[in-house]
């Protein structure tokens, strides 16, 4: 019998409640720190535990969807009027990626920056673990969104105001500089893993938090290296950016403060809530 059950056991005995009453409310009380932890550390068990053949498809195939969050946004963007609110509507395109991938359950790193983390934290794997799962997950999303870019930019494809708007959002995603991407990096990144430690109790709501989470991203900036990889790879194939600004202007700075972000974040610190307990 789990902690819960016994709890609900005990309830029963010294409350004045019925039976069925007080089930009731078990069911409507929220989901507990540490069930939400748990849940989350048995999936980067499970993560940790899978082929290296299995990770890479399933990074190849999260880095390639990650592509329509550019498609999204650089559509809307091409399509509405150029009004204050433009960019504050254009943005819910950018949360079409992020859908795709968390529903299909694709791998992207910087969902992974709390998963893998939480098993780390208990011991039951190490280090080593979690650097070859990383690599694997990182290089095969990189990947997956430069061909997503070259697609992107065959001729006649897209219009060329969508062409436009997507040159634009990799050049922006460029723009700030080292500094600025990897604190923007950071903003992203503990967004990113907040969403991942949402899940677990947001049930029939999950459609909803992922769209609230990546939409506050587009809305603010913030840079995710994942799906500003496409951008960013989308402008320097067709020249507007170089690719060594891609490299190290932006994806160097973004992995940095994305990992910042998830791990010390989130991992660290929602671990440190229920250490004690657990």
């Amino acid at each position: 019998m789990t902690d819960r059950e016994q709890m609900v056991e005990q309830e029963k005995q010294q409350s004045p409640l019925s039976d069925r009453e007080i089930e009731e409310a078990d069911d409507r009380s929220s989901t507990s720190a540490k069930v939400v932890h748990e849940a989350i550390r048995l999936e980067g068990q499970e993560e940790l535990e899978r082929p290296n053949s299995s990770i890479a498809w399933s990074g190849l195939a999260a880095g390639l969807t990650m592509g329509c969050s550019m498609l999204g946004q650089g559509m809307l963007q091409a399509a509405l009027p150029d009004a204050p609110w433009r960019e504050l509507v254009a943005s819910f395109g950018y949360t079409l990626g992020f859908i795709f991938v968390t529903m299909a359950r694709q791998q992207l790193f910087t969902e992974t920056t709390l998963t893998v983390m939480l098993p780390v934290l208990h011991r039951t794997h190490g280090l080593g673990d979690v650097v070859r799962y990383w690599s694997i997950v990182f290089v095969a999303n990189i990947i997956g969104t430069i061909l997503f870019a070259a697609a992107a930019s065959i001729p006649q494809v897209f219009s060329a105001e969508a062409v436009r708007a997507f040159t634009e959002l990799g050049g922006r995603a460029v723009e700030p500089g080292f500094i600025m991407v990897l604190v923007k990096g950071v903003f992203a990144g503990w967004l990113i893993a907040l969403m991942v430690w949402l899940m677990p109790a947001a049930s029939s709501a999950k459609f909803f938090v992922i769209i609230a989470v990546t939409w506050l991203i587009a809305a603010g900036h913030f840079s995710h290296v994942i799906a500003g990889s496409a951008e960013a790879a989308f402008a320097a194939l067709h020249g507007v950016t170089g690719w060594d600004r891609y490299l190290v202007g932006f994806l160097l700075p973004a992995l940095i403060g994305n990992s910042i972000g998830g791990v010390v974040f989130v991992a660290l610190l929602n671990h440190a809530q229920v250490k004690a307990e657990i």
